[in-house]
């Protein structure tokens, strides 16, 4: 039986309330209150700092904190863009591109699991920046549904082209580290490559 503390750990309940923020951000979203939405994820986003930090301070890193923590992240963005779209504060194309990656690294997760056996992909720095340029331009969307102004749109829009690149840029580079996992894999157990 596993041990229960070392699950229930301060930094994983900050991260299951982050998870609990979840469906009342987008409820804010899908009503047009973006001045709550804006809140919720300023508090989301403080939380996840602040449970990095406690988990590093308190040595209570946990295998179950490094599977939810980037899960909780990639739940909030994918769910975010998707009904940012749905309210025009986000163009389509781009919350497209955005979950067509996503939807291409759980495909290419799964492959690897089946060819391969359980893999680490620690986070590449394309994959850094992606995320946080990602956060970044949501945080600036609902800042120019609240507080409209030059400066704060002329941002956005310029955050808008950096997600696209940097969408692209990570998930080319994931699919190169995923095929030369595989073909390592393929070539080291002596496996024909397909």
């Amino acid at each position: 039986m596993p041990d229960r503390s070392r699950i229930l750990t301060v930094p994983n309940q900050i991260t299951f309330l982050r998870l609990g923020f979840l469906p009342f951000f987008l409820i804010s979203i899908s009503y047009g209150r973006y001045d709550w939405a804006l809140a919720l994820l300023v508090a989301a986003g403080l939380t996840d700092a602040f449970d990095g930090w406690l988990a590093r301070h308190l040595n209570q890193r946990t295998t179950l904190g490094t599977f939810l923590d980037p899960i909780a992240d990639k739940l909030l963005l994918s769910s975010s863009y998707f009904f940012l779209a749905v309210k025009g504060k986000i163009a389509w194309w781009l919350a497209i591109l955005v979950l067509s990656r996503d939807v291409f690294i759980l495909i290419a997760s799964a492959v690897i699991l089946i060819a391969v056996g359980y893999q680490t992909f620690p986070p590449s720095i394309y994959g850094k920046a992606n995320t946080l340029s990602q956060i970044l331009l949501v945080f600036l969307v609902l800042l120019a549904a609240v507080f409209p102004g030059r400066a704060v749109d002329l941002t956005r829009d310029v955050f808008v082209y950096l997600v696209a690149a940097f969408t692209i840029l990570s998930g080319v580079h994931y699919s190169i580290v995923v095929s030369r996992r595989i073909s390592s894999h393929s070539v080291g157990s002596g496996a024909t490559p397909r």
